[in-house]
């Protein structure tokens, strides 16, 4: 029987995180069946020949079918409903040329696409929804609550549910949120957890050895937006207090800065700070080299359906995390596997307290191997792959379609 899959996205696969959340399952998703891809690419980035051939001729050796649509930014809703239009009428095309069963839409600009798919031609629908979308568009100062953007995409997320045959959260705690929804009592659907996934083979503990035994702390990624990069900082000066040679280690693009004024005003001395762009392969090859994982995300309301991509991959070389709760299944992890530490509150005295939790930790022999194990356990993109394969073969094949027959 036909299980091939139509797969929208509105992150473009020529981007970083297209290429390890998008590409990456899909690859290995490809190999029971033929995808296609339709992806929403930035000007920019097509135009970037060398980028273009090497993500191409990653998909043409994959069983992938892409087709790439360029990427609307403003003016905002007008851009987006055009790329939606262009997404659903090639959608149409490709679901009747190619008889395809099932569209995976990653988040919810997506999903009107596959919504529609749904109501006209009756294939499957699986809402990945990728994190309360909406919401973060409040939490991030984007949008207002009494605006008619938000009370529009509310109005979506809710027909989404109703309508979709399988809701992938990337939490456990967003399901239980999702689950209080009054328009769901009784239409419940069927909500599979999938969280983020890391190429495990890549995010691996290196050979690396710290000549100099100096206490590495690593700071991966953003500072802006999400993190509270002034509190990670305020904690790196109390692990500092206790071990006054300890280096901060700081990959960033684009921050920089942001970073040495937060620097300045933290009194921190640079001479004790590694501030550093990498690509992916310098990205593994610096996490391999640190000994903790630093990284404080505002816990907003929007951030229980989260999971930071970070937190397996650091998990993934070896290295334990120092981290918050209020987001997602982050805390549980962490705390239940003991790979980390998890601030509960910003309150001067518990972060004191928790940096002796730290040191204790890392003089684990076993620390190492528990936080590989843990990643494997929570995080492998394999499973991630095999979950995906179990959504597309026990729930979505069976049943009639309405589409015209040949």
């Amino acid at each position: 029987m036909n299980s091939n899959v139509l797969y929208v996205s509105y992150d473009g696969i020529l981007e970083p995180l297209g290429q390890s959340q998008v590409l990456s399952y899909l690859e290995g998703l490809s190999n029971e069946r033929i995808i296609h891809l339709i992806s929403f690419e930035k000007l920019s980035d097509k135009k970037n020949q060398f980028l273009y051939n090497q993500v191409s001729e990653r998909i043409k050796k994959a069983n992938i079918h892409w087709h790439p649509l360029i990427y609307h930014k403003r003016p905002t809703a007008l851009a987006t409903l055009w790329d939606v239009l262009n997404a659903t009428i090639l959608g149409f095309w490709l679901v009747l040329r190619y008889r395809l069963r099932i569209v995976h839409a990653r988040s919810y600009v997506p999903s009107i696409t596959a919504l529609l798919l749904k109501k006209f031609l009756g294939t499957r629908y699986i809402f990945d929804m990728r994190g309360f979308w909406a919401d973060e568009r409040i939490d991030g100062c984007l949008w207002e609550k009494d605006s008619y953007l938000y009370q529009i995409a509310k109005r979506l997320e809710r027909s989404f549910l109703l309508n979709a045959d399988v809701v992938v959260s990337l939490t456990h705690k967003a399901v239980e949120e999702m689950q209080k929804f009054s328009y769901l009592k009784g239409r419940m659907p069927r909500f599979e957890v999938i969280t983020t996934c890391a190429d495990l083979e890549l995010f691996r503990p290196g050979d690396i050895k710290n000549k100099n035994k100096v206490l590495t702390i690593g700071y991966v990624g953003s500072v802006g937006v999400w993190y509270l990069f002034e509190e990670a900082l305020d904690y790196y000066k109390l692990i500092k207090e206790a071990i006054p040679d300890a280096q901060l280690h700081i990959i960033n693009k684009g921050g920089h800065d942001y970073i040495n004024e937060c620097l300045d005003k933290a009194g921190i001395s640079k001479d004790s700070v590694l501030l550093e762009t990498k690509d992916r392969l310098g990205v593994i090859c610096a996490m391999q080299s640190m000994d903790v994982g630093l990284f404080i995300i505002k816990p907003l309301y929007s951030k229980i359906s989260s999971m930071p991509t970070k937190l397996g991959e650091f998990l993934g070389c070896g290295v334990p995390c120092i981290c918050n709760s209020g987001v997602g299944d982050m805390a549980d992890i962490v705390n239940n596997e003991k790979v980390g530490i998890v601030l509960n509150s910003f309150d001067s005295i518990e972060k004191k307290e928790s940096v002796l939790s730290l040191l204790e930790l890392i003089k684990d022999p076993n620390i190492k191997e528990r936080c590989r194990k843990t990643a494997l356990q929570y995080f492998s993109l394999n499973n991630g792959i095999s979950s995906y394969n179990n959504i597309y073969h026990l729930y979505l094949i069976a049943g009639p379609l309405i589409y015209p027959t040949k």
